[in-house]
C-alpha cells in the first residue's frame, strides 16, 4: 500500500459508517455488471439454433457486453466504474475487505440468475426472458442512490497577518503562471483534466496492464462456455445451469475470504505476489479441466475454478489501488478497462473459433489456461523486479535525505561558527577600544 494514499485524498477515509451502505450498493451494482453477461450463456444453445450460427458467433453476445462495460461510458459501465471508485473514497485500512465484499456481488447474483434464467426460458422463451431481466436490472438505480459523496470536515479559514499576506503573494503569482503554462500545453492539458496520462510512466502500472491483457484473453471464455460445454457432453439443461450455481457459490465465499487474507500483515505488503499466484492458479485450473471426466469432473472443476476466479476478482482492483493510490485510482481504472476491453472482446470469440475448428472444447480450455498461465508468470517475474527496484529507490532516497540533513546541519554549524567568530571579533575590537580610551 502506498504510504501517501490517505494524504493524497486530503482527508482520512472513515473505514466504516455509511461506507458499509456504499459497499452494499456496490455489491448490487457489481453483481449485475458481471453476472448478467455470464448468466445469459444459459440461452446460448437455443439462440445458436434459432439463428443457425457458430460457437464463435454466439460468443460475441457476452464478449460485446463485457467489452462495452469495460470501455464505454454507457450501459453496465455506469454500474461498474462508480462502484469500483467510491470504495477507495470510504476505506483505506479495511479496503481489501470492503473490495472483497463488494466483488462478492457477482457470484451471489450469478448463482441466483443462472437457475432463474432457465426457469424464465422454460416459461417465457428467450425473448420474454430478456424483457423481464431488463426490469430486474433497474434495481441498480436503488443501489446507486446509496453512493452519496463523502462528507469532508473542512477547517475554518485562518486569518493571516499583513506580513503573511505579503509573503503569500509570490505563491499566487506562481500559481497564475502555472495556470497560464497549463493552458498553453493544449490538447495534453485537456486530456489530463479527465485522465491522468502520466500513469503510463508508472512502472508498476505498466506491469499491471501487460499482465492483465494476457490474462483477460482467457479469463471470461471458460465461464461463458461452461454450460454449453456441459450440454455438449449430453448433460441436461438444469444440471448444466447448476454448474454455474456451484461455480458462483464457491466464488461467493472466495472473494471476501481473499479480501481477509489479503488484509493480513503477511500478505498486504507484498499483495502483488498474491495476485500473481491467483492468476497462475486460474491457468492451471483450465489446463486440467479436459482431464476431468463426466459430470462429477465438471463439478470438481466448477469448485476449483470458482475459488480461482474469486481470488482474481477480489484482488483485481485492490492491487491496482495498491499501486497508484486512491487519488489516482479513478483515472487508473478508466485507462486499464479501456485497454483491457480488447482482450475481453476478442477472448470468447477466439475461443469459440477453436471449438468450431476442432469441434472439441478441450483446445479452448488449453488455450485459455496457457494465456492465464503466461500472465501469472509474467506478473510474478516483473513484480519481483519491481519490488527490488522500489526497495533500492527507497534506500537511495533515505541516503539522500540523510545527506541533505547532514548538509543542513553542517551549514548550520558553519553559520554558527561564523556568528561566533564575528562575536569574538566584535568583543576584541571593543576591548581594544576600551584599552585605548583608558590610556593616559
Amino acid at each position: 500500500m502506498p504510504p501517501s494514499a490517505s494524504t493524497n485524498l486530503g482527508y482520512t477515509p472513515p473505514d466504516g459508517g455509511w461506507g458499509w451502505a456504499v459497499v452494499f450498493g456496490s455489491f448490487i451494482s457489481i453483481g449485475f455488471s458481471y453476472a448478467f453477461p455470464k448468466s445469459l450463456t444459459i440461452y446460448f444453445k437455443e439462440i445458436q439454433e434459432y439463428f443457425s450460427i457458430s460457437y464463435s458467433e454466439i460468443a460475441w453476445v457476452s464478449s460485446i457486453m463485457l467489452a462495452t462495460m469495460y470501455a464505454g461510458g454507457f450501459g453496465l459501465a455506469f454500474n461498474l466504474q462508480p462502484s469500483l471508485t467510491i470504495i477507495g473514497k470510504y476505506f483505506l485500512v479495511k479496503r481489501p475487505i470492503a473490495n472483497g465484499l463488494a466483488m462478492a456481488g457477482s457470484p451471489v447474483f450469478l448463482s441466483t440468475l443462472a437457475p432463474l434464467n432457465q426457469f424464465l426460458f422454460d416459461h417465457f422463451g428467450w425473448r420474454g426472458s430478456f424483457l423481464i431481466l431488463g426490469g430486474v436490472v433497474l434495481n441498480c438505480c436503488v443501489a446507486g442512490s446509496l453512493m452519496r459523496p463523502i462528507k469532508i470536515k473542512t477547517k475554518p479559514p485562518v486569518s493571516k497577518t499583513t506580513d503573511e499576506n505579503d509573503t503569500a503573494k509570490p505563491d499566487v503569482t506562481s500559481q497564475t503562471a502555472g495556470q497560464d503554462k497549463s493552458k498553453q500545453s493544449g490538447c495534453a492539458a485537456k486530456v489530463s483534466q479527465f485522465i491522468d496520462i502520466s500513469l503510463f510512466k508508472h512502472r508498476g502500472y505498466l506491469i499491471y496492464l501487460v499482465g492483465n491483457v494476457l490474462l483477460f484473453f482467457g479469463f471470461f471464455a471458460p465461464v461463458v462456455f461452461l454450460a454449453p460445454y456441459a450440454k455438449h457432453q449430453g448433460i441436461d439443461e438444469y444440471s448444466a445451469a447448476f454448474l454455474l450455481s456451484i461455480f458462483a457459490l464457491v466464488d461467493m465465499f472466495a472473494r471476501p475470504g481473499t479480501g481477509l487474507v489479503a488484509n493480513t500483515k503477511w500478505i498486504r505488503p507484498k499483495i502483488q505476489y498474491f495476485f500473481s499466484f491467483s492468476v497462475t492458479y486460474n491457468g492451471l485450473c483450465h489446463l486440467i479441466c479436459p482431464l476431468l471426466p463426466g459430470y462429477s469432473g465438471l463439478v470438481v472443476y466448477a469448485v476449483i475454478f470458482g475459488l480461482a476466479f474469486g481470488m482474481v476478482c477480489a484482488l483485481l482492483f485492490e492491487v491496482l489501488m495498491d499501486l497508484v493510490g486512491a487519488q489516482r485510482f479513478s483515472s487508473a481504472v478508466g485507462l486499464a478497462t479501456i485497454i483491457e476491453c480488447g482482450p475481453v472482446l476478442l477472448g470468447p470469440p477466439i475461443s469459440g473459433l477453436l471449438v468450431d475448428i476442432f469441434m472439441d472444447y478441450k483446445y479452448m480450455y488449453y488455450a485459455c489456461g496457457m494465456m492465464m498461465l503466461a500472465g501469472g508468470v509474467f506478473l510474478f517475474i516483473m513484480n519481483f523486479y519491481n519490488y527490488r527496484l522500489l526497495e533500492k529507490e527507497e534506500k537511495e532516497k533515505q541516503v539522500e535525505d540523510r545527506l541533505e540533513i547532514g548538509s543542513a546541519k553542517e551549514l548550520a554549524a558553519n553559520e554558527e561558527d561564523k556568528d561566533n567568530e564575528e562575536k569574538i571579533r566584535l568583543n576584541t575590537e571593543e576591548e581594544v577600544g576600551k584599552s585605548i580610551c583608558e590610556e593616559p
